[in-house]
């Protein structure tokens, strides 16, 4: 089994990364969430679940051991699988999903794609109880200020300006104010760049 890997990233992509550790290439499938915080060409650890098919061997990648448990309890559901709880962790947050099985909170979980009434219901009963040892956290703000990130990031991106470098600066400024919306975000780094 698989459960780590620590390398090189050498190539992203929102659906999957290559990582290279010590000359061999790794192809890993990975979440939006994850892929937001994923710089090329530097050294990166990702926590990883080996998914063996009779056709093929599929390496899923996390940035956060959460991730990867609220992944392993997502397709231990009935009906969903890899890539349905893929999906799940590129539209809500592990902390979210957590918080709304918890909650039984079936309309947020529809939020995501591929995700019915039925789905969302089987996902709450099956694990409101499986998750009572994972801490949620507070973090409705920091939610936000993450989507905001993303985007002003790519918007950035889109700029001309270096990932690394507007990240640098847009974390001071989250810290300072961080209910920012996209625009503020992309203004203020421009202006502190």
């Amino acid at each position: 089994m698989i459960t780590q890997l620590s390398g090189r990233l050498i190539e992203v992509y929102p659906t999957h990364a290559v990582i290279d550790c010590n000359g061999v290439g790794y192809w890993v499938y990975i979440s939006i969430n994850t892929f937001s915080n994923l710089v090329l060409d530097e050294a990166i650890t990702l926590y990883t679940q080996l998914i063996v098919r009779e056709d093929a061997h599929l390496l899923y990648g996390f940035g956060t051991k959460n991730e990867r448990e609220i992944f392993l309890k997502l397709i231990s559901v009935n009906g969903i699988g890899p890539a349905s709880a893929i999906v799940m962790l590129s539209t809500l947050s592990p902390t979210e999903i957590a918080r709304a099985i918890q909650t039984e909170d079936a309309a947020l979980l529809q939020s995501v794609k591929g995700i019915g009434a039925k789905t969302a219901q089987r996902i709450i009963i099956d694990l409101r109880d499986k998750l009572t040892d994972f801490t949620v956290e507070d973090v409705n703000s920091l939610t936000v200020k993450n989507k905001s990130r993303i985007e002003a990031l790519s918007a950035l991106e889109v700029l001309g300006i270096p990932r690394k470098t507007a990240e640098k600066v847009m974390d001071k400024l989250l810290l300072n104010n961080p209910d920012a919306d996209v625009e503020t975000l992309v203004k203020e780094t421009l202006k502190n760049i």
